[in-house]
């Protein structure tokens, strides 16, 4: 086992046996993300869902879907070398009176030691607020609608560049829930989709 995949099954063990995650190491639940020390490209969402716990396959449902289809790349692609998937929350939170709970706070110091493995990344994926307001403490403060109207990658990989840090590229969640704000919002489709594309493809190996 090389340096980085014990420094990984370390992070893994420890996560694991946190008292507030004892429920789902008892039942036989990991801790859910994809890591391939090769990847070039991020996925930063909020947490599991309910079938993606029971599948352990980030992004194994709906959402994932559209977010492929947004992505221009096929399932063996998403699922690849190229793509790291790290969520804020490695575990699906639970179910609140509006929808799913958000991501538990002390697990973001796990999601930047994974994170912290993965050297190669030149493009993170900011997918919803709490990966936004994770990255990008600027653009947290806007609302979502103005922060994608105004998103400009020149600006992106001007400020990346100067700081050698990878592009940030933020996303409305493909949830279902949301396929209303994106059938409002044409633009998001016609300006920020193909850029995303373009952007993916210029990273997959």
């Amino acid at each position: 086992m090389n340096k980085q995949n014990s420094a990984l099954q370390q992070i893994i063990a420890e996560i694991e046996h946190l008292p507030e995650n004892q429920s789902y190491t008892e039942r036989g639940i990991p801790p859910i993300f994809q890591f391939h020390k090769e990847a070039k490209i991020l996925l930063v969402g909020q947490a599991p869902g309910r079938k993606v716990e029971k599948s352990g396959i980030p992004f194994h449902d709906l959402s994932g879907k559209r977010l492929m289809e947004w992505m221009g790349i096929p399932e063996e692609i998403f699922y690849g070398a190229s793509i790291a998937i790290v969520p804020m929350d490695l575990y699906y939170p639970g179910k609140g009176k509006g929808g799913d709970l958000p991501p538990r706070s002390f697990m973001r110091k796990y999601h930047d030691e994974i994170v912290a493995l993965l050297p190669k990344i030149e493009l993170r994926i900011l997918i919803g607020k709490y990966a936004i307001s994770h990255y990008d403490k600027k653009g947290a403060k806007l609302p979502l609608k103005e922060l994608l109207y105004s998103y400009s990658i020149e600006d992106e990989a001007s400020s990346s560049e100067s700081c050698s840090s990878p592009i940030d590229f933020p996303l409305v969640h493909p949830s279902p829930l949301n396929y209303g704000w994106i059938k409002k919002n044409p633009w998001f489709m016609e300006k920020n989709i193909p850029l995303l594309q373009r952007l993916v493809k210029e990273r997959i190996n």
